[in-house]
């Protein structure tokens, strides 16, 4: 949830640190800080806000060292402050230290190391780890072995980088349960350790991805990788596919708009090579190793958390009608903590998650390999921990997202989920004509979410009207229960405008009883086999004087005699209809949160991904 950066090389480290800050501050952004060695010491510079309060101090105080570690936080432990910001130093000030996770048995170790005489400054479960570190680096015992000691008394999640006078040409880095890349410098002098490739794609594409209960050291000289044990480890290196365009904001105002206006061309890229709409077929080669397995199949369950278990919730209604398999959707962070009945010889559980480091989703898969299950992943990040723990699995190929409320990402995972029933379907009983029916109106897709986004100025427009509520309904039935779920979801996180979405079949079990003029509601009303039903329920709100904003089809001018306002989508099948009908609520949310004033990119409370509980 933190952002991470760490610099060694011949290069001035502030403008590294700095620079990656500013890729990260999406990950977090209550407070900032850099420890730099300069001049034989640890120079520490840290503010509460966002980078650029920190670029502002270290203005008026530069740091000239060339190696250094720095950190953007998201508070769990302590109030975001100047005090509680990273990096965190030892009583000596010779050790400093970023941390990502939560130490769980921060309290008892505080409380051990304060009876050894270790003066705390900060509220933070973190700086336990740089006192722990400081207790066993006493007298000629290397910092390495302290490290390593240290963590092994750590219980609780971590993605850490460190450094100490000890050994000042050196950067340690370690994970367990929290994202972690180390980069390789072009020049192959220098080397970087982040928690999210974005900090790195300004200076290498090269990158090592540790495993949990692995710790890197970085020098001058290299990279090498070693276990808790000291056993030490060999690495792949990877590549990103990303460019250093794709995250910046080019001629947007902000992430979320830009990664909106991405989406056909997310599209493209999700299903680019995997259809084949002549034989009705969807060839998915992250499958090709378990696709046996996968026709003695009888039931799935989808784990995620957030936009990516909505998106799991329209692939349940995909999958069920198209490949015939029961399906069920769950919270992960349920999953996880409930004794879920698995049977490993006819069930498989697919783990959805755009960053693939969703704390409580990689739980519930570890929970699903405990019992043999066979486990698919649905991801984004290629090297993440979902990618390398699932048995197969499909990328989602949406490029990087740098926005906290996600769109180009959820549109991309609903799209595989398509791919996925087709794929699932015709190993059973879909036919090739059906078949090859979804593949080309899969195809067709990126055209009509063009015509879409061209109608960006007029949904401005109507966000403007509806921005000044205080509560809004959204409504959807079936395929688009979700995406009404969904809808509601964008308005909380970046308008801060209360939000219920609704299956518009339970509006009468108790939501109607909020309806009045003050309580508008937005309605997925788009041509499909529940049309005349939601028709229903527009009647049922109006007759309530709640303002209603309607999403129908295009040419259906009916609609304009039931709301007060409509958005128009183009037709697409019905199992496909989530993927245009939830643009048109991204737009809406985004127009709504700049015209009360609010940052879309920067949510408050919010991070990009949850990798801590």
């Amino acid at each position: 949830m933190c952002g991470i950066v760490g610099y060694i090389g011949p290069r001035r480290a502030e403008g590294v640190l700095l620079d990656g800050l500013r890729r990260l501050e999406y990950r977090g952004y209550d407070s900032a800080g850099v420890a730099v060695l300069d001049s034989g010491d640890v120079a520490v510079v840290k503010a509460a806000g966002r980078v650029q309060d920190l670029a502002d101090r270290l203005s008026r105080r530069p740091l000239k060292g060339k190696s250094g570690i720095a950190h953007t936080r998201w508070a769990t432990h302590g109030e975001p402050n100047d005090v509680n910001a990273h990096p965190h130093v030892d009583c000596g000030s010779s050790i400093a230290l970023v941390h990502n996770g939560i130490i769980e048995n921060h309290g008892a170790l505080r409380r051990r190391l304060e009876e050894h005489g270790h003066a705390f400054r900060s509220e933070t479960d973190s700086e336990v780890l740089v006192h722990l570190i400081e207790e066993y680096a006493t007298g000629d015992r290397p910092f390495e072995e302290a490290l390593v000691r240290a963590l092994k008394d750590a219980v609780g999640t971590f993605g850490i980088a460190v450094m100490s006078l000890k050994e000042p040409e050196v950067i340690y880095g370690a994970k367990r349960g929290s994202p972690l890349v180390v980069g390789l410098g072009n020049r192959r002098d220098e080397f970087f350790i982040a928690s999210d490739p974005a900090a790195l794609l300004a200076y290498t594409r090269e990158v090592i991805y540790p495993d949990d209960d692995e710790v890197v050291r970085l020098s001058v000289e290299g990279v090498e990788t070693f276990s808790l044990d000291r056993v030490p480890q060999e690495k792949s290196v990877e590549s990103i596919s990303w460019s250093l365009d794709e995250i910046e904001r080019g001629r947007f105002p902000h992430f979320m708009l830009k990664e909106i206006f991405e989406q056909p061309e997310v599209v493209v890229n999700a299903v680019r090579g995997r259809l084949d709409a002549e034989n009705g077929m969807a060839v998915l080669g992250g499958l090709r190793d378990v696709e046996e397995r996968l026709r003695g199949v009888e039931r799935l369950t989808v784990v995620a958390c957030g936009s990516a278990c909505l998106a799991g919730a329209i692939g349940e209604y995909m999958l069920e009608e198209y490949a015939e398999i029961p399906t069920e959707v769950e919270l992960a962070s349920e999953f996880r903590y409930r004794k879920p009945v698995l049977d490993p010889r006819r069930e498989a559980v697919i783990a959805v998650s755009q960053s693939g480091e969703t704390a409580d989703t990689i739980g519930a898969l570890r929970e699903a390999r405990e019992k043999g299950v066979l486990t698919l992943g649905v991801v984004n990040a290629v090297g993440s921990t979902i990618a390398r723990e699932t048995d197969a699995g499909v990328f989602i190929h949406a490029g990087p997202e740098i926005a906290v409320a996600s769109t180009k990402a959820f549109l991309a995972q609903v799209t595989v989920m398509a791919l996925l029933a087709v794929f699932l379907g015709r190993q059973r009983r879909m036919s090739r004509v059906m078949g090859g029916r979804i593949c080309r109106e899969i195809l067709a897709l990126p055209e009509k979410i063009g015509r879409i986004l061209e109608q960006n100025d007029r949904i401005r427009s109507v966000a403007e009207k509806y921005a000044h509520y205080s509560s809004a309904l959204y409504l959807g039935r079936k395929y688009n229960a979700p995406v009404a779920l969904e809808g509601a979801l964008k308005l909380k996180e970046i308008a801060y405008i209360h939000a219920e979405g609704y299956a518009a079949g339970e509006m009468k079990h108790g939501p109607i009883a909020l309806l009045d003029s003050s309580f508008p509601v937005m309605a997925v009303a788009t041509r499909d086999s529940v049309f005349e039903k939601m028709k229903s329920n527009i009647e049922e709100v109006r007759a309530r004087r709640a303002p209603v904003l309607a999403l129908a089809t295009e040419g259906d001018e009916e609609m304009y005699r039931l709301a007060d306002d409509v958005i128009y989508v183009p037709k697409t099948l019905e199992m496909l209809s989530p993927i245009l009908n939830v643009i048109p609520f991204q737009i809406f949310a985004y127009h709504a949160a700049v015209a009360r004033g609010f940052d879309p990119d920067k949510p408050r409370n919010l991070a990009k991904s949850v990798t801590v509980e």
